[in-house]
């Protein structure tokens, strides 16, 4: 049966306000596409950047955003701003943007420290763009264009991992991801906190291994942390179920 929509509900859906011409109010939640990918917004604009970066084109500069407005396509900067208010916002595309692709992209990946030789080889196998950067003096390590599970309001992102001194005798812990994440739902996200980096947010999640589950050192190591972020992102759901809202 297919979805009936209508202004008074708590996330309005653009798309179809904007076939049925109706203006989106302001002080609610929207829901926009961006390529095939749903997406919801807690605020009333956002940059083309942030569109971008939500739907995991990261980084930004490397892809052209457009906007289909009234039923005409338009080139949306980084900085600017989209009002999702405005009557006739539909839906967005992305496009890559060539001037920024290929071989210079891959040259502007930072490699600021040596990764142990399993790490890197684990890195390159999971065929992601991938930096190993020093931040006033910690270790960390990118992983872009991660996949997000369901049920999260974007579907790619930047993850983060400190690599704390002594390691991999000392263990890695928790998961930072960029942009921020939140339930599709509505529902909180527990034990999260906001981690500034290099002028980006990064949501901090702090999961921790068990006592009857800990590091193992000699075996454990990025190849064996990394599968525990969709573990994670995954028990989310487990701890607190879905909660489909209902028109």
């Amino acid at each position: 049966m297919k979805k009936e929509f209508s202004l008074e509900e708590d996330v309005i859906n653009l798309e179809w306000a904007a076939k049925n011409e109706k203006q989106p109010p302001k002080g609610k939640k929207y829901q926009y596409k961006v390529d095939d990918a749903e997406l919801i917004s807690e605020t009333e604009t956002l940059t083309g950047k942030e569109i971008l970066e939500r739907a995991g084109k990261i980084p930004a500069g490397n892809f052209i955003l457009r906007q289909k407005i009234k039923g005409n396509w338009i080139t949306i900067k980084l900085n600017d701003s989209v009002d999702f208010t405005e009557p006739g916002v539909e839906k967005f595309k992305t496009l890559p943007n060539d001037q920024t692709e290929g071989e210079n992209s891959v040259k502007s990946l930072k490699r600021d420290f040596t990764l142990l030789e399993e790490d890197a080889e684990f890195l390159n196998s999971l065929k992601l763009p991938w930096e190993a950067v020093n931040i006033s003096n910690t270790n960390w390590v990118f992983v872009h264009d991660y996949s997000v599970v369901d049920g999260y309001n974007i579907c790619k992102a930047t993850i983060g991992f400190r690599i704390v001194g002594g390691y991999p005798t000392a263990q890695l812990d928790m998961v930072y991801f960029h942009p921020k994440l939140a339930r599709r739902d509505g529902q909180p996200i527990l034990a999260i906190s906001d981690l500034q980096l290099q002028g980006k947010i990064f949501q901090q999640w702090s999961r921790h291994r068990t006592a009857a589950n800990p590091w193992r050192p000699g075996i454990d190591n990025l190849s064996t942390h990394y599968p525990l972020v969709e573990a994670w992102l995954l028990k989310e759901f487990e701890k607190r179920p879905y909660y489909a809202k209902t028109a």
